[in-house]
């Protein structure tokens, strides 16, 4: 990735950083955003720009940073969301509860901070890609898309994700640029991590996702790729990386629960 600018959005904390943070240890000028990304354990390298990605102009901002920055984007990731504060409300866990029953906010937060987010940068990103007719724009989806997730919004915001990969890939063919869906498995990230109920077995580092990434980009067939879902594991399977630990994590599929 030398010579590479990649820019990750969300990169706080959870799968963004570690996205950031694998993107920079293979060698990419590393762009991360976020609202609290100046407290993110990022190496040193990592440029922050702190962005609250509701924000149009903070976006526009930062994008208009890294195009008087040299001009050049390879990678974006769009990895910012909202949703998940505010789980508990009242003393009561209101995530699982029934759509008819869920708070109005966590449906403009999740469509927001997450996918229009991801629209409004993957419009930027694909004007600074588009004179060198090549570039990688990777948003982070789930499962949660195609099958039940217990929560309503949470599976509309992931299957309006996924479709708006195949709208832009669609957009974006004749210019030689990619993009794609991520559905990382497991992530060992600090809210997993702090939970201690999940069997972390078969779970997944968030550099991990980063390296799925690293080997996108870095082919030169990663157009066979746009506008499908591309799932990190079988990508460490097809191009030969593993996990921090020296893993391979099982690929999950639609039949895990």
């Amino acid at each position: 990735m030398h010579g590479r600018v990649a820019l990750v959005t969300g990169a706080s904390r959870g799968v963004g950083r570690g996205i950031a943070a694998a993107l920079h240890d293979a060698g990419a000028r590393v762009w991360a955003t976020g609202r609290t990304i100046h407290a993110a354990k990022l190496p040193d390298g990592v440029i922050r720009a702190a962005c609250d990605h509701t924000n149009d102009d903070e976006t526009a901002g930062v994008f208009a940073k890294l195009a008087a920055d040299g001009g050049r984007l390879d990678v974006l990731v769009n990895c910012a969301w909202g949703g998940y504060e505010r789980m508990v409300e009242a003393g009561r866990f209101t995530w699982a509860d029934p759509f008819f029953a869920q708070p109005a906010w966590r449906w403009d937060s999740m469509l927001g901070a997450g996918v229009r987010a991801a629209f409004v940068a993957s419009a930027h990103a694909a004007r600074l890609m588009l004179p060198a007719r090549r570039g990688l724009i990777v948003n982070v989806s789930s499962f949660a898309g195609q099958k039940r997730s217990g929560n309503a919004i949470y599976g509309v915001a992931k299957a309006a994700t996924d479709r708006l990969t195949a709208e832009c890939a669609a957009d974006l063919a004749e210019h030689g640029i990619a993009v794609v869906s991520l559905y990382p498995g497991l992530v060992r990230t600090e809210a997993v991590l702090a939970a201690g109920v999940f069997d972390l077995s078969n779970s997944e580092s968030p550099e991990f996702s980063g390296r799925a990434v690293a080997a996108l980009a870095l082919d030169p067939g990663v157009l066979r790729f746009s506008g499908r879902v591309t799932i990190a594991a079988e990508l460490a399977r097809e191009y030969g990386f593993s996990d921090v630990d020296g893993k391979q994590p099982r690929p999950l599929s639609l039949e895990d629960p």
